[in-house]
């Protein structure tokens, strides 16, 4: 028999036949190791992963909270921190890392071990600061979902020597007043910058925003009467309304609030279409083993589950908005592309 080679026609003999089958013997045995040794690595993670989950927790668990204390991440942090101790049978520890719009405390978080034994709570702050910063980290292969919280909006806060009783009283004011009133926020790019400069387009004013290191040094200011109004989240501000501390004119979700009903929506109150609402979740570092982020998961679910959460929740003027980390993933791109495109329109930029 002859068979082709380049330009050549050479015969073809039993012992090429020996020949070729020998060196396909060889290159199929070589296939077979490869898959062996990438079976056995899956194996001996999987076996890995799920030896780590069971012995999960080892040690006490930190959960960062990349703002300073007092904030709405903080309340939301604290309560899950102290519920989660509970159910995983160590303590679970708030460490409050503010700074730079949340990215500090969530850079740490990034560079920490993918053990389980390090967590985040995150909200709107870390969608916007994609569009915001230049990360030293990347928001999306950085880290794993591992649940959202909850949701809820933001309130306009005014202090109480501020002469309005409603929205379109301060609106009257702020126009009567050009640059005179100022509002507090948690810093360049937060939730509530972005809600109040929401506010000022769609109510057509003229106010100024007073940038401070995170929600919680932003309410001292505006309680102090530093400051004249707010637009932070509810589930901050709601004990100091209700002492008196602070008058809510209105809230920013598309309904009113179970936890303050006398208040009218933003929208109902004087400036049509407005709505913001902020929200909350944990991730973890990439890396960490997937049985320890679906136990977890099962551990947050059965906290956010229980009726004294939904309860603690409701009372703040939030509700409980419970997605997994396959649902969370999607949650966050797409928080992330609202938000940049307000940022865009707006020309925010990080100081």
């Amino acid at each position: 028999m002859l068979y082709f080679t380049g330009s050549l026609y050479m015969k073809y003999t039993p012992q090429m036949e020996k020949r070729m089958a020998k060196q396909r013997g060889k290159e199929m045995n070589k296939i077979v190791k490869t898959v062996s040794a990438i079976v056995l690595v899956c194996v001996l993670a999987l076996h890995s992963g799920i030896a780590a989950a069971q012995t999960y927790p080892s040690k006490p668990v930190r959960l960062i909270i990349p703002f300073p204390p007092g904030g709405s991440n903080d309340i939301v942090g604290r309560f899950i921190a102290t519920k989660l101790s509970e159910r995983l049978g160590k303590q679970v520890v708030a460490d409050n890392r503010g700074g730079a719009g949340g990215v500090i405390g969530t850079e740490a978080a990034a560079k920490s071990e993918p053990d389980g034994h390090t967590l985040l709570v995150i909200s709107s702050a870390y969608a916007i600061n994609t569009s915001l910063y230049k990360l030293p980290y990347d928001p999306v292969k950085a880290f794993t979902p591992v649940a959202k919280l909850g949701t809820g909006p933001n309130v306009f806060a005014v202090h109480p020597g501020v002469p309005v009783n409603s929205v379109k009283e301060f609106i009257a004011l702020a126009k009567e007043k050009p640059g005179q009133l100022n509002f507090a926020a948690a810093g360049v790019g937060s939730f509530q910058h972005l809600g109040t400069e929401l506010f000022r387009v769609m109510a057509g004013i003229d106010v100024g925003i007073v940038q401070f290191k995170g929600g919680g040094p932003a309410m001292i200011d505006l309680i102090g009467g530093h400051t004249h109004a707010t637009l932070g989240s509810l589930i901050q501000f709601i004990p100091h309304i209700k002492s008196g501390k602070v008058k809510a004119l209105g809230t920013g979700g598309a309904k009113r609030s179970v936890s303050l009903p006398e208040v009218p929506t933003i929208a109902e109150a004087g400036v049509p279409g407005y709505e913001a609402n902020n929200w909350w979740g944990i991730l973890a570092p990439a890396g960490t083993p997937r049985p320890i982020i679906d136990r977890l998961y099962k551990e947050i679910s059965g906290v956010l589950s229980a009726a004294e959460t939904q309860k603690v929740f409701g009372d703040q003027g939030a509700e409980v908005d419970k997605l997994g980390p396959a649902e969370f993933a999607p949650y966050i791109a797409a928080e992330t592309a609202k938000w940049g495109k307000v940022i865009k329109e707006a020309n925010i930029k990080a100081e």
